[in-house]
């Protein structure tokens, strides 16, 4: 059997482990995610930062990929996490963020450094090696506007004005950019959070800003 006919429950999978059927974490994934996983990863070519940059100004955030390999582990992974834990958002309040309940100290966005938390993204995006994808968990909202469902102009201005703070003073601008999905594509809900990306920053920044974080991808 050649790669190209190989169903993708099979691809990037080493032959002595094929599994016997599709398991059940992979048999109903979405048209975008198969095509993904029928990948084999020497073909994958990782974003590059203008192509980061250039999706997020477009606000095509959907155009985001993982290495195929990497989502086969991210989906067999959040599987585990809702068997074990009941859902990825009770994982994540629970061992990644230890926070004890979401209610904010206070309810203003980014006026208490308690209500937010900064961590690597666990399951990053295939961008270039150099680019760091970080996550901004807060326990306040941020609102959305129904209508677009996406931020409205005061969260957006709040956003910007927490990121070029914290991030901008530390790199360069054109650096850092920030995103936060839209409701249909978020893989955590109920737990508000955006997203950072950075283009080769400093690691020890990045180990003081995340308090020394690993991701799961590099522990599991």
């Amino acid at each position: 059997m050649t790669v190209e006919a190989l169903p993708y429950w099979l691809v990037n999978v080493p032959k002595e482990q094929w599994p016997s059927e599709c398991p059940d974490f992979l048999v109903n994934v979405n048209t975008k995610d198969r095509g993904i996983l029928a990948t084999p990863d020497a073909q994958y070519r990782r974003q590059s930062w203008p192509e980061v940059q250039h999706f997020i100004k477009t606000n095509r955030i959907d155009l985001f990929q993982r290495v195929p390999s990497e989502m086969r582990r991210y989906l067999a992974y959040n599987a585990k996490l809702r068997k074990e834990y009941g859902s990825v958002m009770n994982f994540v309040v629970k061992e990644r963020l230890h926070w004890s309940d979401l209610t904010p100290q206070n309810p203003t966005p980014f006026t208490d450094p308690d209500d937010i938390k900064i961590l690597y993204n666990d399951w990053p995006y295939g961008v270039a090696d150099k680019i760091v994808h970080l996550v901004v968990w807060t326990k306040f909202e941020l609102e959305d506007d129904p209508a677009t469902d996406d931020l409205t102009d005061t969260s957006r201005r709040e956003i910007d004005d927490y990121v070029n703070k914290t991030f901008c003073e530390r790199l360069s601008p054109e650096n850092v950019i920030w995103f936060k999905n839209w409701k249909s594509l978020k893989s955590v809900h109920a737990v508000e959070h955006f997203h950072v990306m950075l283009c080769d920053p400093d690691p020890r920044f990045i180990e003081e800003i995340t308090n020394g974080d690993v991701p799961l991808s590099a522990k599991v």
